[in-house]
């Protein structure tokens, strides 16, 4: 008699397929993995190659691949147009990244603000309630904002560039006020008194042009691939920053330095931050603002940001939360928990992160959208697999 292919435990499909043991079932009710329940009736058991193969299935690309001159992530290092991203932050400003994004070339062309569509922006995001974050009044302002531009339909290079310039200024200016206003300067000094009313001083003005730069690009992230398949209908700049921003929405996404805000305002309120790492790991979910499957080393952006804060109080619980994942996980900070650390550190709300992240990536869904609208059209156009529960 031949002999039975060996069969795999439930938990050893997971960590296969790297899903958890529920999704497991979920597969089996779905019909797409069949199980047997073992000789002692308890639990299930798969057949390895039935499991191979879906695992084969899922790994085969869904979409076109995508040339990109833009960001090039490799061995712990971040550059957008072959310009080390770390050193940008350190010594240019926002303005003159942008540009680099777009173009090709690094130089100042300001952002500004137009006082008309700024006045629309307002009017419609007015009656939001007052729980609306900062993210809710841009999706509503940029929709209002494309619905005012009877030639937002102009996808050549100069007009997405100009459209994208002014967008950017009035997305920022649209934003309610926590400090003393500036309709002047740059990006990151009208930004920040949106964020907290703490006078800034010039060095905290670069640590904000600093985030920004740094979270500018980041390849094709998920909201990033959302703004270049919209960008292939031919969508709008305005429909490609909502795209981008409806997918950054995610806690997983844009949102994932909110997160790691209250994680980090736990920890500087109690004497021993493990109760804080034990009491997210008891809830079963990660813990935010650590590991990066790009950076294993480590996150460039999140080194970077953290030298750039200083010896502050955030800082400092940052670092011993990260001192008890590097010992027990081996996780890294990501820029999300440095990120939170900047909010923290300057009154900021823990929604601020998004916010900057918002600000920042929509330079970054501009400059994937101009390649996109220079390629063919419709090119994103995946097969779904159609599935149903087999027969019993």
């Amino acid at each position: 008699m031949p002999a039975e292919p060996p069969r795999l435990t439930t938990a050893e499909v997971a960590q296969r397929l790297g899903v958890r043991p529920a999704t497991v079932y979920a597969y089996v009710s779905r019909g797409l993995l069949s199980s047997h329940r073992n000789g002692q009736g308890k639990g299930s058991l798969f057949d390895r190659d039935e499991v191979d193969t879906f695992l084969s299935a899922r790994k085969q690309p869904l979409l076109p691949g995508i040339q990109t001159g833009i960001t090039l992530i490799q061995g712990g290092r971040l550059q957008y147009r072959g310009h080390d991203a770390i050193q940008l932050a350190s010594v240019a400003s926002f303005e003159e990244v942008v540009h680099l994004l777009w173009t090709g070339t690094r130089d100042y062309v300001p952002l500004p603000a137009d006082e008309t569509q700024r006045r629309l922006a307002e009017a419609v995001i007015g009656p939001l309630p007052a729980i609306a974050r900062h993210t809710d009044r841009l999706r509503v302002a940029v929709a209002a904002l494309a619905a005012a531009d009877p030639l937002r339909f102009d996808t050549s290079p100069a007009a997405v560039t100009a459209t994208a310039r002014t967008l950017l200024g009035t997305m920022v200016a649209t934003l309610p006020l926590a400090g003393r206003a500036t309709s002047a300067g740059s990006i990151a000094e009208r930004l920040w008194p949106r964020l907290t009313a703490g006078e800034p001083t010039p060095k905290e003005h670069s640590l904000l042009d600093a985030a920004l730069i740094l979270l500018a690009d980041h390849d094709i992230a998920a909201s990033t691939l959302a703004a270049r398949v919209a960008a292939s209908t031919r969508a709008n700049p305005y429909a490609v920053v909502g795209a981008g921003l409806a997918a950054l929405d995610g806690p997983l996404h844009g949102a994932a330095s909110s997160l790691a805000h209250p994680l980090l305002a736990e920890s500087m309120s109690r004497p021993d931050p493990i109760g804080t790492i034990a009491d997210q790991l008891r809830s079963g979910e990660p813990v935010p603002g650590f590991g990066h499957r790009l950076y294993p080393d480590g996150d460039p952006r999140a080194t970077a940001l953290f030298e750039m804060l200083g010896d502050t109080r955030a800082r400092e619980a940052a670092e011993r939360l990260v001192d008890i994942m590097r010992t027990r996980s081996g996780l890294r900070p990501n820029v999300d928990l440095a990120l939170a650390a900047l909010c923290m550190e300057h009154g900021m709300p823990a929604e601020a992160g998004e916010t900057i992240f918002a600000v920042a990536r929509t330079a970054g869904w501009i400059a994937h959208a101009l390649e996109e609208y220079g390629d063919r059209p419709l090119r994103f156009r995946p097969s779904g697999e159609y599935s149903v529960p087999r027969s019993r």
